[in-house]
C-alpha cells in the first residue's frame, strides 16, 4: 500500500500536466510508487527517456523537437526533485538536469528564449528571458514562481504573456531553484526585485523597462504583491493563490510543505521555520499597493485559502480585479482556462502591449 505521501501526490496531476509533464507519465510513475523515497528516482528515470530523444533531435538538427523533447525533460525533471528534501544530493542531481535540459532547449523554443545571469548579493540570480517575436522593445513581465516551483516549470505560462506581445523574465529568486542553494527564503521581495530590474535597466536595452509588470503564483501569490507595494517602477501585478500571511497557514500546510519551507528557508528546526514564515504577510503592506492589481482565487484551494485573496483585493489602494474560480485547487490549475488567458490579457492591457508592436 502507498504511503500518505505518494496518496497525497495524487492531488498533484493537474499542475503536473498543465506544466509541461505528459498525463500518461504522471499516471505511470505515481500509479506505480509505493514509497516517497522512490519519487525523485522514478521521475527522474522517465525524464531521461525525454532527455535522450531531446539530445537525438539536437545531433539531427531536429531543433522543433528537440526544443518539445527538451522542454519536457525539464519538467519531468523538476518534478523529479519537487518537494524532495530528504535526500539533498539525489534532489540536487535532478535539479542540475532540469537546468541542463533548458538550457539546451532555450534557443530553440517559439520564440527563442536565452539564460541570463542577474548580480545579487555579490553572487547571481540565475533566470530565463524571452522576447515575443516582431516587437522591438516590449514590454516585460517578470514571473515569481512559488515554494518550490522553478523557472523550469514556467514554460506554459510564459506563452500566454509572449503571444500578447510581452517579454517575460522568470528567475529564480532566494529559496528558489539555483538560487536555494545560496540565499534562503526573504520576506522583503522588493529587496529582489529592485535589483533585477536595475540590471533590465542597465543591460537589456531591447526592453522597454518603463512598462514592467509582476506576475506571481503560489508563494510567488505573495512576493509579487509584496514588490509592487513597494517598487513602484512595477506597472501592474497579478497574484495568484498567494497566502496572506503564511505562518498564520502553517499548522494546516501539508508536511512535505513545511518540510519544504523548513529547507528552503534554510530553518535548523520547524520551530524557526514557523516563526520566520510569520514574516510573510502583507498586513500593512497591501495598502501600500497603489499600482492595478489582478488577483486570482481558487475556492477549493486547501493551501492558501480564497479569503486570503479577498483580503488583498481589499486593502490594496489601486485599482484591484478579484477573480475567485470556485472549483479551482490551489493556483486554480484544474482550471487553468478560467483564467491564464483572461490575466493575460488584463496584463497586456495594463502594459498597452500588443503582438504587432
Amino acid at each position: 500500500m502507498a504511503d500518505d505521501h505518494i496518496k497525497h501526490a495524487r492531488h498533484f496531476m493537474s499542475r503536473f500536466t498543465v506544466n509541461g509533464v505528459a498525463p500518461s507519465d504522471f499516471e505511470d510513475v505515481v500509479g506505480a510508487l509505493e514509497r516517497w523515497d522512490d519519487w525523485c528516482a522514478k521521475w527522474s528515470e522517465r525524464a531521461a527517456i525525454h532527455e535522450a530523444m531531446g539530445r537525438e533531435a539536437l545531433e539531427k538538427k531536429q531543433f522543433i523537437s528537440a526544443a518539445d523533447h527538451l522542454s519536457c525533460a525539464a519538467a519531468t525533471y523538476h518534478f523529479a526533485k519537487y518537494l524532495f528534501v530528504q535526500d539533498m544530493d539525489q534532489m540536487r542531481a535532478a535539479h542540475m538536469k532540469a537546468v541542463a535540459c533548458l538550457d539546451l532547449a532555450l534557443p530553440h523554443l517559439d520564440p527563442p528564449g536565452e539564460r541570463v545571469l542577474i548580480p545579487y548579493q555579490g553572487k547571481e540570480l540565475a533566470g530565463t528571458l524571452r522576447r515575443p517575436k516582431g516587437v522591438a522593445r516590449p514590454p516585460i513581465v517578470l514571473m515569481t514562481m512559488g515554494l518550490d516551483s522553478t523557472k523550469e516549470e514556467l514554460l506554459t505560462f510564459e506563452t500566454n504573456f509572449l503571444a500578447r506581445g510581452m517579454a517575460i523574465l522568470a528567475f529564480d529568486g532566494p529559496g528558489q531553484g539555483e538560487a536555494e542553494y545560496d540565499f534562503p527564503i526573504r520576506p522583503d521581495y522588493e529587496g529582489v526585485v529592485g535589483p533585477v530590474i536595475d540590471w533590465l535597466i542597465e543591460r537589456r536595452p531591447d526592453i522597454d523597462a518603463e512598462r514592467i509588470g509582476i506576475w506571481g503564483i503560489s508563494l510567488g501569490g505573495y512576493y509579487a504583491p509584496r514588490a509592487a507595494a513597494f517598487e513602484k517602477r512595477i506597472k501592474a501585478c497579478i497574484a495568484n493563490c498567494g497566502p496572506y500571511n503564511w505562518g498564520a497557514l502553517w499548522d494546516k500546510l501539508p508536511p512535505l510543505t513545511r518540510d519544504a519551507y523548513i529547507r528552503r528557508s534554510h530553518s535548523a528546526t520547524a520551530e524557526e521555520a514557523r516563526q520566520k514564515a510569520f514574516g510573510l504577510s502583507l498586513e500593512g503592506v497591501a495598502e501600500h499597493i497603489e499600482c492595478p492589481l489582478f488577483v486570482i482565487a481558487g475556492g477549493l484551494d486547501r493551501l492558501c485559502p480564497p479569503e486570503d485573496a479577498e483580503r488583498l483585493a481589499a486593502e490594496a489602494k489601486g485599482p484591484t480585479t478579484l477573480l475567485v474560480i470556485p472549483d479551482g485547487n490551489h493556483v486554480a490549475h484544474n482550471r487553468y482556462y478560467r483564467y491564464r488567458n483572461q490575466s493575460a490579457d488584463w496584463m497586456a492591457e495594463q502594459l498597452s502591449a500588443s503582438p504587432e508592436g
